[in-house]
């Protein structure tokens, strides 16, 4: 007999019983469905057997983790009832592209034509699959092996994913005699898979799921046109390059073209930045150049190189930072933990900024304020900013797409501009790569170069980050007069080399641990690469050091 504690609950079981029986006895504890455990702070399946003494904590699905989990789970589904549906026959590839509404969007090539009713038809072979509550188990195969597998099942991107791994086994898994590789721990079986919606849309269609806030729900359908457009670009533009995945960027960096890809993504950027400039140029009124993106999206790097741009055009550009706007300390808001909130739209002076931005439209010359962060008030230090008939503002933070910061000013004066590393790469046909970890991965290297803050540091700080961007900045993205996409094919390979030995750093003992083992899992993927063709006007310098600009 081994004892098991949940809790402050403890009961005996007998040897090798499943992490799956015992989560069985504890499942009216727990508000939402149990898909994986901690056994002894070590992430584990349900299938894991206990032969020791040990603590366990269950995972549901109102975790991250535990969301994670279900969406892989039912993405093997999903790939399972469609080759059932379609016949395994007809399907060369069905493509998990990138997040879409809540979900994934996808796209399948072959001898099938997407329609409703035939996304319906899928939808109900998975939940029937539901209903038999179908075990997903799984089988270590040595790399040969299953680099020969995938190669037999068609599933290329899997079978040249597998020629850069460095360990000697492979996790397969298996639903009712369908094989699949999924990065990352999946459920014990198919009956926890209940919440879903297959939906058509554009080319192809989207795999509506639940998130970890509302977990027994399925979202309504809200596709952001103009994010959607910005990803599919960046999509085809990876299929055209010849790096839709890891894999395929690996195979540039050991033939020597990777140099070649950098090139000529940077060139398309330049293009991008040019193209929105003479936008701004044709568009008769305009003296607010106002940016905003997620953490990390490079917005200080382009802000600059916009700036050119706008050179370029004639236009003398002045950079603001609605930061110097705070609001005096003592009058900041705070959270629900009584902390200063900071990313709060209303830590901002809004009466003043706009006070500010009108009296520069009239013509008026306006002392611009510069926050002393150390005191926590701002400070006049004789930056004075007068806008003639060529000049204009080029202004950046958080809420700049959000209509309630700049209440008074004009709408034909403003030019809304959104920017984020919305990544076009995948892991491989059915593994996206999340463009949060991107982000998040970017962070990590310039805050350890810049500030020398630990990986374990950026984790702690990164859901409420997160959090901040939900509220404050994704609802208002569609508001953007263009989007910029600054995400690089090629730049976790560079990143790879920094963040590495900052996640290694942290300890079993940290909260931050699995993250960092998952984070640490991801990057084996990736092939390292050096920066040296990387210019040093690159968005990337931001984040890796080495560039012309000063961020």
């Amino acid at each position: 007999m081994v004892k098991v504690k949940v809790g402050s609950m403890e009961k005996e079981y007998t040897s090798k019983t499943t992490l799956y029986e015992i989560a069985k006895d504890f499942k009216n504890q727990y508000s939402n469905d149990i898909v994986l455990a901690e056994c002894d702070g070590v992430l584990c399946e349900l299938s894991k057997k206990v032969d020791e003494d040990c603590e366990v904590k269950f995972i549901t699905t109102d975790t991250k983790i535990g969301n994670d989990c279900y969406r892989r789970s039912m993405t093997f589904l999903m790939m399972k009832a469609f080759y059932k549906v379609c016949d395994g026959e007809n399907i060369d590839k069905i493509s998990v592209q990138y997040s879409v509404s809540k979900g994934y969007f996808c796209r399948i090539y072959g001898k099938v034509t997407v329609t409703q009713k035939l996304l319906d038809s899928v939808e109900a072979e998975m939940r029937g699959l539901v209903e038999k509550d179908v075990l997903i188990t799984k089988e270590s195969l040595s790399t040969d092996e299953a680099i020969k597998l995938f190669g037999e099942l068609g599933m290329y991107d899997k079978e040249n994913l597998f020629k850069y791994r460095r360990s000697s086994r492979v996790i397969v898994y298996h639903m009712g005699g369908f094989d699949d590789y999924y990065y990352g721990y999946m459920t014990y079986s198919t009956g926890v898979l209940k919440y879903f919606k297959l939906i058509q849309y554009d080319n192809g269609f989207v795999l509506q799921m639940p998130t970890k806030e509302e977990p027994d729900k399925v979202p309504e359908f809200k596709p952001q046109e103009k994010v959607f457009e910005v990803l599919k670009e960046a999509t085809q533009w990876g299929e055209m390059m010849g790096v839709p995945t890891i894999g395929a960027v690996n195979d540039k960096i050991t033939n020597g073209t990777i140099g070649n890809i950098m090139l000529v993504q940077e060139a398309l950027q330049e293009k991008k930045i040019a193209d929105i400039a003479t936008e701004i140029a044709n568009r008769q009124g305009v003296k607010f150049v106002m940016i905003a993106g997620p953490s990390s999206s490079g917005k200080t790097s382009f802000s600059h190189r916009l700036s050119i741009q706008l050179m370029a055009n004639g236009y003398k550009p002045h950079p603001i930072a609605v930061d110097n706007y705070f609001v005096e300390r003592e009058q900041t808001p705070v959270d629900e933990n009584g902390e200063y909130n900071f990313e709060d739209l209303h830590a901002i002076d809004i009466k003043l900024f706009n006070d500010h931005m009108n009296a520069l439209l009239r013509g008026e010359k306006v002392e611009i304020p510069q926050f002393n962060f150390l005191t926590g008030r701002k400070e006049y230090n004789g930056d004075y900013i007068q806008l003639g008939e060529e000049d204009i503002l080029v202004i950046e933070g958080i809420h700049c797409l959000n209509d309630e910061l700049s209440y008074a000013l004009p709408v034909e004066s403003k030019f809304k501009i959104y920017i984020s590393a919305l990544t076009q790469l995948n892991v491989d046909e059915h593994n996206r790569v999340a463009t949060t970890d991107g982000r998040l991965i970017r962070r990590m290297a310039r805050d350890y170069r810049t500030r020398g803050a630990s990986a374990k540091r950026t984790l702690s700080m990164w859901e409420s980050v997160r959090k901040g961007e939900e509220k404050n900045i994704f609802p208002f993205q569609e508001e953007a007069d263009a989007m910029f996409n600054s995400a690089m094919a090629y730049e976790l390979c560079i990143l790879k080399p920094i963040v590495e030995p900052l996640l290694f750093s942290i300890t079993e003992d940290d909260p931050e641990y699995q993250e960092a083992k998952r984070l640490l899992k991801f990057l084996a993927y990736f092939l390292p690469c050096q920066a040296d063709n990387v210019p040093i006007n690159s968005i990337m310098r931001e984040f890796i050091g080495g560039g012309c600009f000063r961020v």
